[in-house]
């Protein structure tokens, strides 16, 4: 693992919109926008965001060692698993559970793949590699403003039916010939929001990253994806969606000690002043401009950072 760990607590507040599109769609409610039911923000999962930092680093990085990604589309986690036991003292064994075969199949992971030793992975699903803490964590985003979920219907001017009497391309030609032309049309549903500017709530831990060999290349990486990763995941379903503001809170203190366990509590950093919460403790304040009651875009918003309310030993940086 790299010399170089990640030695300062962070806490960062991440800003990203969605335009004409549906965020992050509920499918316990027909895919939906994710909504709190109570006041009508809308809601972001975690897994929304890890996701996509995982699609950046695995084209950024071309998924190679050690920036490789565990957890990717339509693979069985195991056989990766499996490799880290193939791959350290011992080989694999049938039934072994020694601690110390485990603890090497662990940092094996780690130094392999990025998203292990960022976010974490349960890998005692088969064979086993443990549990790893990651240093990383990201809460459910949530709309400054309440969103307006709409379900649009939208026609397809084909069809996709199977014809289960056919037995060549000849016969798919034929059903089409002897179909009416109304039924080789078919309607379908799309939901999406007019605007959201979400706000997400994220955390590092210096114990954790000692821990999986988290290191400062990594968390440049981190926040490069942060950046840029809407950018390489435009989809006609999510509408328009866009990074607009990174903000780090870097804990520094006096000491390593007060560096490595923070000199502040979160709240403190992370907690927004907006046009329904006027908090004057707040750094971070979101609101409207003058005039604007439905929001249609970042620019309606101003973001003002009231640097006299940090507490000291923070340090803070704008990102993107």
């Amino acid at each position: 693992m790299s010399n170089n760990i990640v030695r300062n607590r962070y806490e960062f507040l991440y800003l990203f919109d969605c335009e004409r599109g549906n965020p992050n769609g509920d499918p316990d409610a027909g895919n939906l926008p994710r909504m709190d039911p109570q006041d009508g923000h809308g809601l972001t999962s975690d897994v929304m965001l890890k996701r996509r930092i995982r699609n950046y680093v695995q084209i950024a990085r071309n998924n190679q060692p050690p920036y490789a990604i565990f957890v990717q589309h339509s693979t069985n986690l195991n056989r990766q698993i499996m490799r880290a036991h193939e791959n350290t003292e011992g080989g694999f064994k049938l039934g072994e559970k020694k601690k110390a075969k485990v603890d090497a199949a662990k940092q094996w992971m780690c130094e392999q793949f990025y998203d292990v030793r960022t976010f974490g992975a349960v890998m005692s699903t088969g064979p086993n590699a443990g549990q790893v803490r990651g240093p990383v964590q990201i809460a459910f985003s949530r709309s400054i403003h309440p969103i307006l979920p709409l379900d649009q219907s939208i026609t397809r001017g084909a069809i996709a039916e199977d014809v289960k009497t056919a037995k060549s391309s000849a016969d798919y030609e034929k059903a089409e010939a002897e179909a009416d032309e109304d039924s080789l049309r078919t309607m379908g549903r799309k939901s999406l929001i007019p605007y959201g500017l979400y706000a997400a709530k994220g955390f590092i831990s210096a114990p954790l990253a000692e821990q999986t060999g988290f290191s400062e290349a990594d968390l440049e990486l981190l926040w490069e994806a942060l950046c840029n990763m809407f950018d390489h995941d435009h989809s006609a379903s999510k509408g328009v969606m866009n990074s607009r503001k990174l903000i780090l809170f870097k804990h520094v203190g006096t000491t390593p000690e007060m560096a490595k366990l923070g000199v502040a509590p979160s709240h403190k950093l992370l907690d927004l002043a907006t046009d329904s919460w006027d908090h004057p403790g707040a750094v971070v304040s979101i609101r409207l401009h003058e005039g604007v009651t439905s929001p249609r875009c970042f620019e309606q918003y101003k973001v003002i950072l009231r640097k006299d309310n940090l507490p000291q030993g923070i340090e803070l940086v704008e990102r993107c």
